[in-house]
């Protein structure tokens, strides 16, 4: 895989490895990893609420009053 960035990109992920003391490569697969763990568990919660939502509506809507 070949990711091509900005000039701006590139700098700006050359200057957060320098600060951390990591290659660009780590922090961008570190990137990665945060961005695929938060999508799926949000892919999930979403699930959940679509399942479970319509069963509990009038509980809520009382709630709601």
């Amino acid at each position: 895989m070949t990711l091509r960035l900005t000039e701006q990109e590139t700098e700006a992920l050359r200057r957060r490895a320098e600060l951390e003391g990591r290659s660009m490569q780590d922090v961008a697969r570190q990137a990665v990893r945060d961005y695929v763990e938060r999508n799926s568990k949000r892919e999930l919660l979403d699930r959940v609420l679509d399942r479970e939502l319509p069963r509990c509506a009038e509980a809520l809507e009382r709630l709601g009053r």
